[in-house]
């Protein structure tokens, strides 16, 4: 039986996720997190053989949740889910150490076949991030400039995008104005942007947010 966790701040998400998973007679669905402090609160009293946990959560993204994940040696698979195209995140949720990517609005019996894979310390990917991954690799130099951005300039481009104030995504991100500033200034500058307007223009034109 595969002990799954399911981390995703909306409810009704959640509900799908665990109503889709509890159908697999070999899934148990053990636990649910709203947020990164939740998760922790879980796994300090549960253990899962994978986590299926959102992309784009308040304060830590699951980019964050990865990464303390893997600085940490855990041995728990993470499943990546989220409603950004594979072409905005799947790659860089990979290379953050996540087992596979999956669409929300994608069909469920990949989320559970892609929760069979990932229990098996296999790699799920679909045949269009196979794509991308071969892409990346034989031609870096055409990637997209925010390609480039780190995970927490490229969370700071989405929410400024988005319509929040600094104050606001600073809050959000339990970080100081003034270092969610610098991160704005980085992102401005590696993708040669005036100001707030033309990131928004620029986020929506690449699919980060929508219209």
């Amino acid at each position: 039986m595969t002990r799954v966790i399911i981390c995703d701040d909306h409810a009704l998400i959640r509900r799908g996720i665990r109503d889709t998973l509890s159908d697999a007679p070999d899934i148990e669905v053990i636990g649910e997190a709203g947020d990164y402090g939740e998760l922790r609160s879980l796994l300090r009293n549960e253990s899962c053989d994978v986590l299926v946990l959102d992309i784009n959560m308040p304060g830590r993204s699951g980019l964050d949740v990865l990464h303390v994940l893997k600085d940490e040696g855990s041995t728990i698979k993470v499943l990546v889910v989220s409603m950004y195209p594979e072409d905005q995140y799947a790659i860089r949720a990979l290379k953050a150490g996540a087992y596979g990517y999956v669409n929300k609005g994608g069909d469920p019996a990949a989320l559970v076949q892609a929760v069979r894979t990932v229990s098996q310390g296999r790699k799920y990917i679909t045949p269009d991030m196979a794509q991308m991954l071969v892409e990346s690799l034989t031609t870096p130099d055409v990637a997209n400039a925010h390609e480039k951005l780190s995970d927490r300039e490229l969370q700071t481009l989405v929410m400024i995008a988005s319509g929040k104030r600094l104050s606001d995504i600073a809050t959000e991100l339990t970080l100081s104005p003034k270092t969610v500033s610098v991160y704005r200034a980085r992102v401005l500058e590696k993708l040669a942007l005036a100001n707030n307007a033309e990131l928004t223009v620029y986020a929506i034109r690449n699919g980060l947010v929508g219209e």
